[in-house]
């Protein structure tokens, strides 16, 4: 029988969210209705609900809850079991395309969902989508594993696979750049520099392994991380300076940051060894220039890396084990709270710069 849930609707006219109380289908064969705990409130988000749309939306990509009702193909998870709901699917083995889920709204229109919604107290989700969460697990600041660890975290582990001792500069120190720090500091990286425009964002990073931070309001932030990361050779054999970090993590996606990662790490010798990466992890809102030259002279790599490059049932146990060990610190990452009805004021406050690392909606 149909399930009664509040949902946060982007409507498709301009105006705030809303909460609407929609009766959820019963689950297909491949579906799960999750009773929620807790989502992240992620920036993607905000794009979402800033650009074009035909119908409205229904938001959310990371949060815990419980099963309580599958679909009769759903194998990996049972009623009663606590799990994880992220965006990328869980099982790449799986050549059936999961399904999205359209909501009927009381006045006959639809809302969409970009494959799941976690801004409501119970969800629909397909199973490729859901991860289990050991009982022991916290409940609550586990939910932006979905989102913001994996793609701060994976982005550092699997796309560029940096290297214990290998340095790393990351942009933006919000959510996602304190996952990617925490990865670089799990696998040894030294130096990690964290570059931002908030000095209390800096010194909060330092939390999670960031060994300098760089204030890009007070300096340019590329010609200082080239001072602090020059490299034995002096010069390049084109008579270029030879300085620069090993790997470069764009984590906010904006023109200059997008524009920065590049120059910002290290060129290649010619005929000795290839220049450093930089990777672009924050969705970008518009088209780049990067300077073609210094990308082919210098053997420099520019790449883009898409949820971390995660595979969640792969590595979500991994993140759940760095967090039981003490090197991922969710519950100082987890940074404000709010209820559903504060969903306005939560993504207020997210556009507006005030959330140190990641909120989350408390269900």
């Amino acid at each position: 029988m149909p399930t009664d849930a509040r949902v946060v609707v982007c409507p498709a006219g301009p105006g705030p969210l809303e909460i609407h109380d929609i009766a959820l289908p019963d689950p297909s064969p491949y579906q799960v209705v999750v009773k929620q705990f807790a989502s992240g409130v992620c920036h993607s988000q905000l794009h979402q609900m800033h650009g074009p749309r035909q119908s409205a939306a229904v938001l959310g990509h990371e949060s815990t809850g419980v099963v309580i009702a599958a679909g009769s193909e759903v194998k990996h998870v049972t009623e009663g079991d606590h799990v994880m709901v992220t965006w990328v699917p869980r099982d790449p083995n799986v050549t059936r395309r999961p399904d999205a889920v359209t909501l009927q709204l009381n006045d006959g229109s639809v809302a969409r969902s970009q494959g799941v919604f976690t801004w409501a107290d119970i969800t629909l989700v397909d199973e490729q989508f859901v991860v289990a969460l050991p009982k022991d697990a916290p409940i609550d600041v586990t939910a932006i594993i979905g989102c913001a660890v994996m793609t701060g975290s994976g982005a550092v582990y699997h796309t560029a696979a940096v290297r214990e001792g290998e340095s790393v500069a990351v942009f933006g120190v919000g959510g996602v750049g304190l996952s990617a720090i925490a990865a670089a500091a799990v696998i040894g990286a030294n130096p990690i520099i964290a570059v931002d425009l908030s000095e209390e964002k800096l010194r909060f990073a330092e939390k999670f392994g960031a060994t300098i931070g760089i204030n890009a309001s007070e300096c340019d932030p590329v010609e200082r991380i080239r001072e602090l990361t020059p490299m034995p050779e002096g010069t390049t054999s084109f008579g270029a300076t030879a300085a620069g970090v090993d790997y470069a993590f764009d984590c906010i996606g904006i023109k200059q940051t997008m524009e920065q990662i590049l120059p910002a790490v290290r060129p290649g010798m010619l005929g000795h060894t290839s220049g450093g990466m930089a990777v672009l992890v924050g969705v970008p809102q518009t088209n780049v220039e990067i300077d073609a030259r210094d990308l082919l002279v210098n053997e420099k790599k520019y790449i883009g890396s898409i949820g971390g490059s995660c595979r969640p049932d792969r590595d979500f146990p991994m993140f759940l084990r760095w967090f039981n060990e003490g090197d991922l610190l969710l519950d100082d990452l987890v940074t404000e709270r709010y209820t559903l009805d504060e969903i306005n004021e939560a993504t207020d406050a997210l556009a507006a710069g005030k959330i140190s690392g990641r909120s989350i909606l408390e269900l």
